[in-house]
């Protein structure tokens, strides 16, 4: 395993490329100050854009950094200007991409596998990926009396999130290059894939009803912190150590009709990310303080700083290890091949980045024709 990282802004240079229930929060800071702050806004006359608010999906992980601290600074809502935001935190992504197509969300916060299947569900006609967010966070933890070396998971019961979720496709993907033989359906095989919720997944391993976990953090930390091991990190699976582990979505009827507040909540995401970046120990407990607001408990240090030196914030959606992605999935026989000619939508944030003298990124050749 690679050595803990600072969390840092990705530049374009040097990149190529789940809480068992949906809970929605009630807001940016409480309802009151919502309202206190749109009746400031129109006081002081401040920009009004061509929707009265926004809809903002998230998870509750530290791989949705950007959100987090976003949301809880006020980064994201100083750019909206009147503009108010409606955050809401999903247990899963398919969750979210019900909510995206459904017309109940505007912008999300999600991984790659949901993204794909979303954008494949809707027939390419309703999502559209505009910015990344985050990269790495995501490794194997094991019960180190049962499981020494990599080749001792053969036989043993191993959880992921959720069947076809961004860790499920990797850790099957991982399985087969070992040669080994699992049915994506059901899990079973030479290794046992448990697909089970993040939040009882620490339960599970306490109890002995799993051997490990292929998840993102903070679960991984979490379980650590429960004497887990940690046996691979999969940012060390990735050329350059970078795959994307959170992107910014879209529904493509809220950026045809408000290209406005979208481009303003990429003004927010690129402010959030230069802030992380400059005060890490600052943003960490900001992520932390949002996380516990939305759950009611922040996490122990114990499981946050290691967590939160293994992620690393980034406005490149790393397009190239999302087609990776993609086609682990269709080599799991989890889905069929998808076309993802225009997945990508990076028009308004390489504008953004432009303007802040910031390099533009590449969506890969997947981009919006």
């Amino acid at each position: 395993m690679s050595a803990a990282r600072p969390l840092t802004i990705l530049r374009a240079i040097a990149v190529t490329a789940t809480l068992p229930v949906l809970l929605t929060a009630c807001g940016y800071g409480s309802q009151a100050k919502k309202e206190d702050d749109k009746a400031s806004a129109a006081a002081t006359g401040e920009k009004k854009l061509s929707a009265s608010e926004v809809r903002i999906g998230y998870f509750p992980n530290l791989t949705h950094a950007t959100a987090l601290v976003g949301l809880q600074e006020g980064l994201i809502a100083k750019e909206l200007g009147a503009t108010a935001i409606k955050p809401q935190s999903f247990n899963a992504g398919p969750s979210e991409i019900e909510a995206l197509n459904g017309g109940s969300l505007d912008i999300g916060f999600i991984g790659p596998s949901p993204s794909i299947n979303g954008y494949v569900k809707s027939k390419s006609s309703n999502l559209r990926i505009i910015s990344g967010s985050a990269s790495g966070g995501v490794k194997l933890v094991v019960n180190p009396d049962k499981i020494k070396t990599l080749d001792d998971l053969k036989g043993k019961k191993i959880a992921t999130p959720q069947k076809g979720n961004t860790q499920d496709v990797a850790f099957l993907n991982w399985i087969a290059e070992k040669g080994w033989k699992v049915d994506p359906e059901s899990g079973k095989g030479d290794v046992s894939v448990v697909r089970t919720d993040n939040k009882v997944t620490p339960d599970a391993f306490k109890q002995g009803s799993i051997d490990g976990a292929w998840v993102p953090e903070p679960t991984a930390s979490k379980l650590v912190s429960d004497g887990a091991s940690v046996l691979l990190d999969e940012t060390d699976l990735w050329p350059d150590k970078k795959f994307v582990i959170t992107n910014v979505i879209v529904s493509q009827k809220f950026l045809k009709e408000h290209p406005d507040v979208v481009e303003a909540v990429l003004k927010g995401t690129v402010r959030t990310n230069e802030w992380i970046n400059a005060n890490p120990d600052k943003a960490k407990a900001s992520a932390n303080a949002k996380l516990a607001a939305d759950g009611g408990k922040p996490l122990d240090a114990k499981v946050i700083d290691p967590a939160w030196k293994s992620i690393l914030v980034t406005d490149d959606p790393l397009a190239a290890t999302l087609k990776t992605e993609s086609d682990w999935a269709v080599k799991a026989k989890l889905i069929e091949q998808p076309d993802l000619a225009g997945i990508y939508d990076l028009t308004l944030l390489n504008k953004v980045l432009k303007a802040a003298g910031k390099p533009e990124v590449s969506d890969a050749g997947l981009g919006a024709k």
